[in-house]
């Protein structure tokens, strides 16, 4: 393992079973303020973090790899996991979080996989290509980040998704500092996971919104081929945000699926 600095993280509630919150490449852990709220009145303990170069911490010298983002969330898992512990992964959190449950056998108990394909190097040429040309080519071209992020950012929700837990999203990920989310994008699209995803042992949980243009349903299903304990779930009315745009939706499946480990350990 070689892990980047140790993470910044909040932990609340107190119980026997931790749900290990990864955001994605916008945002940071505080854009999980209604979900870890959610799970700590289910009976659990969360941990959130910031990966490197989110919240307060630096970027790391020589930029972000998933790779060693999975070593860091592996630490952290070691350090503070308790006798059961969950990895949900969002977005980007999601690319890493298989990688986590692969480097932690017996440590990590079960994984959800939110709004990603666990692999960018699966998508196809022109994907990727939007995916650069939408998100960092302005940047380069000196256009701010909120100038940039914003229309992006939107485009990711469902038409009809509004509220506080929407506006609380769209706020944090537009707060996203330039040089991480360049970095983070780029890793991204570098990374090849199928490997990884091959690998995964424990229960896995699925979770797309119907509108997603990122993690998109189709190819979100398509994981359960490589994964052989995975199941799937597709959310209508959410785009990329289902956590926040169908709440309760979200965590019905989300805590059904915890609770289905409980009662197999």
């Amino acid at each position: 393992m070689t892990p980047y600095r140790f993470p910044d993280y909040q932990v609340a509630g107190e119980a026997d079973t931790t749900i290990f919150l990864l955001h994605g490449a916008y945002g940071s852990k505080a854009y999980f303020e209604y979900e870890m709220a959610t799970l700590v009145e289910s009976g659990y303990r969360v941990v959130a973090w910031d990966a490197p170069g989110y919240g307060l911490s630096r970027l790391p010298e020589g930029g972000l790899t998933i790779e060693r983002l999975a070593d860091t969330a592996a630490e952290l898992v070691d350090r503070l996991g308790t006798r059961q512990n969950v990895v949900l992964g969002h977005s980007m959190g999601g690319i890493v979080a298989p990688g986590v449950a692969v480097r932690l056998p017996g440590k990590v108990h079960g994984l959800v996989v939110s709004a990603t394909v666990g692999s960018f190097a699966e998508k196809s040429e022109e994907d990727q290509r939007t995916c650069l040309q939408e998100r960092i080519e302005p940047l380069r071209h000196g256009k701010s980040f909120r100038e940039t992020a914003m229309p992006v950012i939107m485009s990711m929700f469902a038409p009809t998704s509004q509220g506080p837990m929407v506006e609380l999203v769209q706020r944090i990920a537009a707060s996203t500092k330039t040089d991480t989310f360049c970095s983070a994008i780029e890793a991204i699209v570098k990374y090849e996971g199928l490997s990884v995803l091959k690998k995964v042992s424990v229960p896995t949980l699925l979770i797309a919104g119907a509108l997603d243009k990122v993690g998109r349903p189709e190819g979100m299903e398509a994981l359960t081929e490589f994964i052989p304990q995975a199941q799937f779930v597709c959310i209508e009315n959410a785009g990329h945000y289902a956590f926040a745009e169908q709440h309760d939706e979200f965590n019905a499946h989300l805590l059904s699926f915890i609770r289905s480990l409980e009662q197999a350990a």
